[in-house]
């Protein structure tokens, strides 16, 4: 097992014991890293209700809108003061209206909203919730950081492929890699490390609404060398990431998928 103790950890977008997020924040906990989770209106009894269950108090947990650059700071003076400086930060943040995404929901005879009309303005708010707010959480965290902190983010394939279903947001995955790969570079004198996961589909709540996701994870299972993955096979990549063994590792895209990536044709029944 990874020993993080006395370790701090930030951790951004836990929804509920479903998401990605959460399995990390709990390995980290097991490893022995102290965490704070940030949480929203919809979120907050879920949220509220995972701290009491990993019997962590309530200053761990805070409210953090992370388009609001005062709250986020808020954030860290809380878990400076609480917890100590900070050695590794999880933006695990996306969000995609349907208009931006270009998905039907599941039973709907409505057609999937068109790719050329996605909204302008719908397109900007899911950039800077899903993309920006890494490089905002990053200037923000910098003076809170120790030396060799590790930053982790949380992408997708469909940054450089096609997923009709993931449309606009793909333009925010693609941005948000390209922010991680200039953030690895920024940190260099500080010896901080930027690194991005790439997991396949997880059947989270967020994944869940959208339609077609079922068909995928048919798809993976049978295209994936090793199969469809599920949230502790991020976690337990997380925890690589959020350890010393990962100290000259920066810059980099992992992905957890099965091998789903390098396969050129999908593979069905």
């Amino acid at each position: 097992m990874i020993d993080n103790t006395n370790k701090v950890a930030v951790i951004f977008g836990v929804r509920n014991d479903s998401s990605i997020a959460y399995d990390i924040a709990k390995k980290l906990h097991l490893s022995g890293c102290k965490i704070a989770l940030s949480y929203l209106d919809d979120t907050k009894t879920e949220v509220l209700h995972l701290i009491k269950e990993l019997g962590l108090p309530d200053y761990c947990a805070m409210q953090v809108d992370v388009c609001n650059e005062t709250q986020i700071a808020d954030f860290f003076q809380n878990v400076k003061l609480n917890l100590g400086s900070v050695d590794y930060i999880l933006h695990a943040v996306a969000f995609g209206s349907q208009e931006v995404m270009c998905y039907s929901l599941p039973g709907s005879n409505i057609p999937a909203p068109n790719y050329l009309n996605i909204p302008f303005e719908d397109l900007m708010d899911s950039f800077n919730i899903s993309a920006y707010s890494l490089l905002r959480i990053a200037r923000v965290a910098e003076p809170f950081l120790v030396e060799n902190a590790s930053i982790l983010t949380l992408t997708y394939n469909a940054s450089q492929r096609v997923f009709p279903g993931y449309a606009g947001m793909s333009i925010n995955k693609a941005a948000l890699e390209n922010i991680m790969l200039y953030l690895a570079d920024y940190f260099r004198i500080k010896k901080v490390r930027v690194n991005a996961l790439s997991p396949g589909l997880v059947m989270t709540t967020s994944a869940g609404g959208i339609n077609g996701v079922r068909k995928l994870r048919r798809v993976g299972k049978l295209t994936a060398p090793l199969g469809n993955i599920d949230t502790g096979d991020v976690g337990n990549a997380a925890l690589y990431y959020f350890s010393d063994l990962s100290k000259r590792v920066t810059g980099n895209i992992h992905y957890v998928d099965g091998g789903f990536n390098i396969m050129g044709i999908a593979i069905d029944e």
